[in-house]
């Protein structure tokens, strides 16, 4: 496994293989835990060579706190991405990516943004666009993977694709999910195990809207409601029932396959989200 903190040095190592490879490509933020190796798997299921990237994107946190309290494992990352044999680690520093100064760009992306994360996290998507952008060229993969735990980060990245003009693909991969259900992620290391059971309450939830899609979005976000209402730990942030193509809020189902039901919920001050496309 190579490993790469220049950009410079990387595009270098890409060039050899000219056309005759075909590159997957993984972004995170470290933390890794098995969703991204999954991200890895299918990847290197799909392409000849597997790059993630490992860097921690200053512009995409509305909170600095967030920024400083994000969990360093850089160690324990590589030893992971060793063993599901990912080839290429790009760990830049903030300079490699970011000029001194520098804030991320602003993007149109219409009514993908608006809604839910884009609500709550203002700034967030133009930050997280900023560095994909910087990313996508530098490495210019044939397909990037994304997990389909962050929905609204998946199709404001294919719009992104659509208006840089890129031939990458973005390819969502199902969300994995502990035995419990919990969606893995890397904020899950914060919560107790008491908290984690109690945390199961989301995709219950989101379990719930699915096997009783006939009572209509109303009564099933009453439904979800109701269940938060009842916990002491657990505050319910948004329950929206969404369109994939707009992700803007519907009454009626759209065709199946086209509604999403995204949930983002606070337990002991640790912020979980997750949904289930219908």
């Amino acid at each position: 496994m190579f490993i790469f903190k220049s950009k410079k040095e990387l595009q270098k190592h890409l060039s050899a293989f000219g056309n005759k490879k075909t590159i997957g490509f993984v972004p995170t933020m470290g933390a890794l835990h098995q969703g991204h190796l999954h991200l890895i798997e299918q990847s290197n299921l799909k392409c000849d060579i597997s790059i993630c990237s490992i860097f921690v994107n200053p512009t995409q946190f509305n909170n600095p706190n967030d920024l400083a309290n994000y969990p360093n494992t850089l160690t324990i990352d590589l030893e992971k991405l060793e063993k599901v044999k990912c080839d290429i680690v790009y760990n830049p520093p903030v300079n490699d990516l970011y000029t001194q100064g520098e804030t991320a760009k602003s993007y149109d992306f219409g009514s993908l943004a608006t809604a839910m994360e884009g609500e709550f996290r203002p700034g967030h998507f133009n930050g997280m666009a900023t560095v994909i952008e910087k990313l996508l060229n530098i490495i210019n993969p044939t397909i990037a993977f994304f997990g389909q735990k962050d929905l609204q980060q998946l199709y404001i990245v294919k719009d992104l694709v659509k208006q840089m003009q890129s031939a990458t693909v973005i390819e969502g991969v199902q969300t994995v999910r502990e035995e419990s259900g919990l969606a893995k992620s890397s904020r899950n290391k914060l919560l107790s195990e008491s908290a984690k059971k109690e945390a199961r309450l989301i995709y219950n939830c989101l379990n719930y809207c699915q096997k009783n899609k006939e009572k209509g979005v109303d009564k099933l976000k009453f439904h979800i409601q109701q269940q938060f209402l009842k916990q002491k730990n657990f505050t319910l942030e948004y329950a929206e029932f969404v369109a994939l193509k707009t992700m803007l809020p519907i009454k009626d189902w759209e065709e199946e396959n086209e509604n999403a039901v995204s949930i983002s919920a606070y337990h002991s001050g640790v912020r979980l989200i997750d949904n289930i496309i219908l």
